[in-house]
């Protein structure tokens, strides 16, 4: 009996020691590591998940010009005595709809939109209507713009009505101002042929907020523009993603049919319409009206350096096995323009073809444009021997611009070596790596780039998340686990230059791809638990890296350092020590400074920490409990050359010291 007590004791003795041992990290200040680049963490944005129509491009109306291919009346309801005609005065959106009596005094001609699963519309704010028009008879005719609630109770359908008459046979903008006097997320906008129902014609319908981001006309949602603006970020990747292949050449995304106005911008086939027949929208497509000037205009209003991706000639190579879906190399000149164009788009003067578009637009000073990239997930030989005339033109014309280059859709592999060899070869700036992966890689891929090479071209982690298997949607111990992982990239800061998650925005009727960084219907948005990770990265970004280590090893989570992951940097005279704790244990740390001078002592100021019980961690923000899980202030104390701390089970945690 005695040897069992002796042994319990002993057992209960070693667990008191195991819970009560202290991490220590090793964090030198002897001197400032490798710079941090301004570009570190920032965004991609990609149309897929109607990020674009439906999402951050704030118009509310869909097929506004009438132009989707199967039916130029998708999203569109007619009554009365409608047609569609194709001799319109914009060259690349030639429909519009013509509105005649319907030939007795108790019929209605009109039309009805359903804007993109419904119009979202808010009482006490207003909505700026806009239609170009022309009676082609002369003369003037009436109209009757409404918003209506179609499944309303009471007397009527109307939110509010508005009255606009049209005069003469010469197209003309016409603009009214709607306030709906409720709020309803699924409303309808309805025009009514009213009055003397002379036969109007109309082209390009819009209704916008007059509250958008920055107060612009052709404008972006506010509350998904500031939480963009609030992420921080430094580089700004766009349009994507596959959406710059397309799913054939004649649909990739190309950017001269997103600049200009936009009455005149062609509709293109988005990319993601037909991929997942398992969450299928035959409605998906591009207006063009959130084009590369507002993204270069949005770039610089967030703060963000702008990164365009542009075809290499390349279509979709996971949906184009033979090789004649694809440019030649020796016929790639006009994609090799096309890019020299864009740059002068950017940068050049107002008396350069191209610098005169953005002039036009309102921006006669130049973007600064510093980074292109060049083709997206491409492969094979095929690949670096497109780019590489697309490198020497660049590179003649404009020297300065660093180039992106591409190591394919995997993270690993003959495939991905290969391409890293030829984006060497190349003489690639960076290189754009991508891994959804698992929650175990995740785990285990901390030290990722703590063995690459130094020299050559730098790391553009430009898709990334982690997908746990079984729960492929936001959850928290996901967002964990990539804050872990991004310990990796920070410490690794003289290699990884650019790191963007992806994808950026999700709408909840129509998302195809998860998880995702924003998530939104049409009056409602929540930031994600991922999307805090990102934030509290780019918010304590610092300046240069500092040497932190556990028993001489980097914290990578690895065998012995109990679920630990950790990285820190430096910023003035403030340093960010940053702990992620994976396990469902807390862990008490002893952060010990070397490299001060004999006297010299570091000063706790506070700490913010993001974390979760055992009980939520595959749960996430929702549009009901936007707020469930936000990065919370705690006390952290203490002076001298060594500081205790604590890590809580499942957290993120941000020590901020002074020196």
């Amino acid at each position: 009996m005695r040897k069992i007590i002796l042994a319990v004791a002993f057992c209960l003795l070693s667990l008191w020691v195991q819970a009560q041992e202290t991490h220590t990290l090793d964090i030198s200040l002897k001197k400032a590591g490798a710079p941090i680049q301004s570009t570190m963490y920032g965004i991609f944005f990609e149309d897929i998940n109607y990020a674009a129509d439906g999402g951050l491009y704030a118009e509310l109306v869909k097929n506004r010009s009438f132009e989707f291919p199967c039916d130029a009346l998708q999203g569109w309801k007619a009554f009365g005595k409608v047609e569609v005609k194709a001799d319109g005065p914009f060259e690349r959106n030639p429909h519009y709809v013509r509105l005649q009596d319907p030939g007795h005094p108790a019929r209605w001609t009109g039309l009805d939109n359903e804007g993109f699963f419904g119009i979202g519309v808010r009482e006490g704010e207003t909505y700026r209507f806009s239609v170009w028009a022309r009676v082609p008879d002369g003369g003037e005719s009436q109209l009757r713009i409404e918003l209506v609630n179609t499944a309303s109770m009471g007397e009527d359908h109307f939110l509010c009505q508005e009255e606009l008459t049209v005069s003469g046979n010469e197209w003309n903008k016409y603009t009214l101002t709607l306030s709906p006097d409720s709020t309803l997320d699924k409303a309808v906008l309805r025009i009514f042929l009213t009055g003397k129902r002379n036969t109007v014609d109309l082209e390009h319908v819009s209704l916008f907020p007059t509250d958008t981001w920055m107060g612009h006309e052709n404008g972006l949602r506010k509350d998904l523009a500031k939480a963009l603006a609030d992420l921080k970020p430094g580089i700004f990747r766009f349009p994507g993603g596959c959406i710059v292949e397309g799913a054939d050449l004649a649909t990739r995304y190309q950017w001269k049919n997103t600049v200009g106005p936009v009455e005149n911008r062609p509709l293109n086939e988005n990319r993601w319409e037909y991929s997942f027949p398992y969450r299928f929208y035959p409605d998906y497509y591009q207006s063009g009206g959130l084009g590369f000037f507002e993204f270069f205009q949005l770039s610089e209003e967030i703060g963000a350096e702008p990164l365009p991706i542009l075809s290499c000639g390349l279509a979709c190579q996971f949906q184009n096995e033979d090789e004649s879906a694809h440019c030649p190399v020796d016929q790639l000149e006009p994609f090799i323009q096309d890019a020299l164009d864009l740059i002068e788009f950017a940068n050049g003067p107002v008396d350069s073809p191209w610098g005169k578009v953005r002039a036009q637009m309102g921006h006669p000073a130049p973007f600064n444009l510093k980074f292109l990239g060049i083709g997206n997930e491409q492969w094979g030989e095929t690949f670096p021997a497109h780019l590489e005339p697309f490198v020497k033109s660049i590179r003649s014309a404009y020297p300065d611009i660093k180039l992106v280059g591409s190591s394919g859709p995997y993270s690993d592999g003959e495939q991905f070596d290969y391409l890293w060899s030829e984006m060497k070869r190349l003489g690639a700036d960076l290189v754009d790596e991508h891994y959804y992966q698992s929650e175990e890689w995740f785990l285990s891929h901390a030290g990722r780039y703590d063995t690459y090479s130094r020299k050559g071209p730098k790391v553009f982690a430009g898709e990334y998340a982690c997908h746990a298997k079984g729960k492929k949607w936001n959850h928290f111990y996901a967002s964990l686990l990539e804050a872990a992982f991004m310990t990796g990239l920070e410490r690794n800061a003289d290699v990884v230059h650019m790191a963007t998650y992806a994808p950026l925005f999700a709408h909840v009727e129509g998302w195809q791809w998860r998880p995702d960084l924003i998530w939104y219907d049409n009056l409602r948005s929540f930031r994600t638990v991922s999307w805090h990770v990102q934030q509290l990265y780019g918010q304590y970004r610092g300046s240069h890296c500092l040497k932190l280590t556990m028993d001489g090893a980097n914290v990578t989570g690895a065998e012995g350092q109990d679920g630990l992951f950790a990285s820190a940097v430096l910023d003035g005279n403030k340093i960010y020590v940053k702990v992620v704790n994976t396990t469902d244990k807390e862990q008490e740390l002893s952060l010990n400074f070397t490299g001060l001078k004999k006297k010299a002592v570091v000063k706790a100021v506070e700490g913010v920490r993001l974390s979760s019980c055992a009980c939520k961690l595959d749960k996430d923000n929702s549009l009901d409990a936007p707020a469930l899980f936000e990065p919370a202030p705690f006390t952290f104390e203490g002076e001298g050359k060594c500081l205790s701390a604590a890590a809580p089970a499942y957290s993120f945690n941000i020590y901020i010291l002074e020196k």
